[in-house]
This record gives C-alpha cells, structure tokens and sequence, in this order.
C-alpha cells in the first residue's frame, strides 16, 4: 500500500502501456458475473436516495436513469431503505412527531425517516412495489450494475410487528420500557426518538434478523447490504450474517463505521469517514497537507490490505445536516472529488452530485434537483473510464501502489500510483495562489483530462488556485 516519499520527478515514471479509455458497450449484460474481489478493484459505487432523485420518487423513476450512471462507471447502486416508515412517532422536524402537528395538510407533509423501519419484509408503498423494486435490480444487472440494499440493524420504528410480538427483541430500561438507541459509554439519547433500540443479547431476534437479510437476496436477487450505524452492532452478529448470506450468493458489504475489525470477516467496504472531514478542514484552512499525510500514513498501519475505503465528498447526511458542497467546499469540490477517485479507495457519488446539487435535500419531506448535465458531471464520467480501464487506479481487495512525491511546496499534492507496470500522476494545488510544478525533461506526458500533451525542457507546469492534473504517459 503506502510507500515512502520519493523525489518528485516525472521522467522516471516507467509507463508501459498507454491510458487509453474503454469504450463502453450499450449492449445489456444478460448474466452479471457473481460478486468477487476483482469487480471491487476499479468500481465507483452510487447512493440513490429514491424519494428525492425524482418528482415522482419512485423505483421506476430511479429506474430509467439507470443508464445514465452505467456512463458515469457506477458498478455499484447502494439504495437507501427500500422498507415502510413507521407512522407511530413519525418524524416531522427536529424533535416534531407528525402527531404533534394539528394542520393535516402541514401533517401529510412529513413523510418520517427512512431509517425507522415498520416492516423488514416489506416495500415502502411510496416508492412503489415488490415487483418494481424486483426490475430495479435486474435492469441493473443487464447495465453491468451490482445492488445493495441499506438496511437498519440497530433499530427499527415503533409499529414494528416485533414491538407487540417480541418486546424481549429490544432494550429496556428498569420499568420494562421499551427505549430509543443511546450513547452506550454516556447511556444518553443519540435523539433518534422515532426508532426502538434492538437487543443483540437475545439470540431469538438475531436470528429473526438474519432470516430478513435472507429474504431480499433470495427474493429480489439483491447482491449485498449496506450496513447502517454497523459500529453500534456487535460483530460477531455481522460475521454470522454476512456467512448466511454467503450461502445463497457471493455479496457486497458496506459497514457505516470506520472500524477495521468489522472488515476482518463481515465487511468489504468501510467509510472513510476521517478522511471526509479532513478534506473539509483542508478546505476551510483548518488542516493542510501535512494533515492529510498523517492520515494516509496512518491508513497504511491500520489497514489490512485488502481493507477497501469509501472515499466520499457528500452523501446523504452531510448533504443534509452538513451542508452542500458549495457551503463545505466552495469552488473546491472538483480537486476534492479527483482526490477521491484517485487516491486508493472506492469513490461515492451521491444522489444529485453529478448534476451539481447545490441545496440541503430535505429529509423528511419530499424534495428532488434538477438534472442538468453540465462540466462537473463530464468530469466525473471522465474520472469514472479513468477508474474503470486504468489498473494505476485499483483500489480494492489488491489495490495498485501509492508513493507520496516531494515537491518541497507546502501548497502542492502530488502522488504517483501504479500497478502491472502502468502509472499515474496527480499533481494538486492546494492553495489560493497559481503555482508552479517542475515536471522533468525530454518526456512526452498526456493531461488525462483535457489531452493535450505535455512536453516541456525547462519550464514548470502552472496549477491555477486549488487546480489539478492527472497525468499518464
């Protein structure tokens, strides 16, 4: 994985082959191969957030546009909670239930949080149906495209079935009270009072949890989960599901943590959740490069090797509670999103991100964007060929190698990556000043993403405010 620094010197890059882009075929997929490593190794993975990618906000809305992204090099569709919401303590705002709301057409306007679940068999009906669901998921195997569902395993809404049929499946407290998720070092509310805390200590709900995970692989031909909260789960509970699961089909897992250990047998995938912050401190001129060599230095202890890393800029939460790009990264969201494709790792891209989503996407109401593709999504379809044909990029269960290069310039980025004897460079400014790179001698270099070629005896390559390259021979 990580190397040592090196000199920043580009002629004694050794590319052995040109980066040429694969063009892709339009022709369906009629048998998806079966999950494996090696698909992870140069996948970009979707969030689709169906209520608000579309007016309607449904699946056969969502499903159309399935093509769109095979463009953008998506081979992964993460879909946010496909269950019903619960309607007993039903989110309206902040700590508003949609109960406490006396005006019913203000009340209908709230449609609760996709993670209190009323039903772990079952469609949310707004989205539309089983069947519905079912052509989601096999339209995107004829793209080429693997799906994994989000699922809530920490908790689940009030009018669960299992709250009237097995309250012994959830946490109590001393009056037999049935309690929302808290803190488990303060035993304070986390503040999810629309959801009811599962028990991992009965063997009777585990179980029961497991045969639901069971039900979507066999029923929708789904190819994997997306773990929510998964740090507040115990792991030993993962491992099981995850071998469960295992017996039916290969699948894909997806922990929100960042805890490595969930990785050792249940999970492929973690957020990179310090590295998302960290770029956002970058940005606000809270932390600096130096900060950002720390973390990948770091990374290179602490994760096995074939640990992969989501590697995002916005999802969901951030977009919503967080702000959008523009507010956490104004103007910076191209070197950052770069970043993420090429630095090891699995990159994200969120439900509206590539047609610019520029406002917070309300949780618990409707909302949706406009999908106008503009130089932000091209970019992103470039980084994605990019991704998806050059080996220099892999960066899953057997990623391509990182070497940090020295510029002696505080305000520049530079890194080469290579793999089966190709490489490539990303060269970034991380400031508000033009700056100027010394590239090397007597070499013909391509910009991947203007092409044009670079050939220069003396003269440095000039980086605008927070520009970048990505260069290949």
């Amino acid at each position: 994985m990580m190397k040592k620094l090196i000199p920043f010197v580009l002629f004694s890059f050794l590319f052995l082959h040109a980066c040429k882009e694969k063009t892709e075929t339009s022709q369906a997929v009629a048998n998806l191969t079966p999950i494996s490593a090696d698909m992870a190794e140069n996948a970009v993975i979707y969030e689709a957030n169906i209520r608000q990618y579309s007016p309607q906000g449904t699946f056969n809305a969502f499903t159309k546009d399935i093509p769109v992204l095979k463009e953008l090099g998506v081979k992964i569709i993460w879909v946010m909670p496909i269950n019903p919401i619960s309607k007993v303590k039903r989110k309206a705002k902040g700590d508003l239930f949609t109960s406490e709301i006396e005006d019913p057409a203000e009340r209908e306007k709230y449609l609760g949080s996709y993670y209190s679940v009323s039903d772990y068999k079952a469609i949310n009906p707004e989205f539309g149906s089983l069947e519905d669901f079912k052509n989601l998921v096999a339209t995107a195997h004829k793209n080429g495209i693997y799906v994994i569902v989000d699922w809530v395993p920490n908790h689940t809404g009030w009018d669960h079935p299992w709250i009237y049929e097995y309250p012994d499946y959830y946490t109590q407290n001393e009056a037999g009270e049935i309690i929302d998720p808290s803190n488990p070092e303060t035993g304070a509310s986390w503040g999810w009072t629309d959801t009811a805390d599962l028990n991992y200590n009965n063997p009777a709900m585990r179980t029961a949890m497991i045969d639901a995970l069971k039900y979507w692989v066999e029923v929708a031909d789904i190819d994997g989960y997306r773990m929510d909260v998964a740090h507040q789960v115990p792991v030993d509970f993962f491992e099981k599901a995850t071998a469960s699961l295992q017996e039916i089909k290969p699948v894909f897992m997806l922990a929100e943590a960042e805890q490595p250990n969930l990785m050792e047998k249940a999970f492929d995938m973690h957020y990179a959740w310090e590295f998302h912050h960290l770029l956002n401190d970058i940005s606000k001129g809270h932390k600096n490069l130096s900060d950002l060599d720390n973390y990948l230095a770091k990374m290179d202890t602490v994760l096995a090797a074939d640990d992969i890393n989501m590697n995002f800029i916005t999802n969901h939460d951030e977009n919503s509670w967080a702000g959008t790009l523009e507010e956490r990264m104004p103007g910076r969201k191209e070197i950052f999103t770069a970043l993420a494709y090429t630095l090891p790792g699995m990159p994200l891209i969120y439900s509206g991100q590539e047609y610019d989503l520029n406002h917070r996407l309300k949780f618990f109401e409707k909302d949706s964007f406009p999908k106008t593709k503009g130089a932000y999504f091209e970019l992103l379809k470039k980084l994605g060929a990019l991704k998806k044909s050059h080996p220099a990029l892999n960066g899953g269960k057997s990623a391509a190698a990182y070497k940090r290069l020295n510029t002696d310039n505080s305000s520049i980025f530079a890194f080469k990556r290579g793999k089966s004897g190709r490489e490539i460079c990303f060269i970034g400014n991380f400031s508000e000043e033009t700056q100027q790179v010394q590239v090397g001698y007597g070499k013909l270099y391509t910009d991947y993403l203007n092409g044009t070629t670079i050939y220069q005896e003396s003269a440095p390559i000039e980086l605008a405010p927070w520009g970048f390259k990505i260069i290949t021979e």
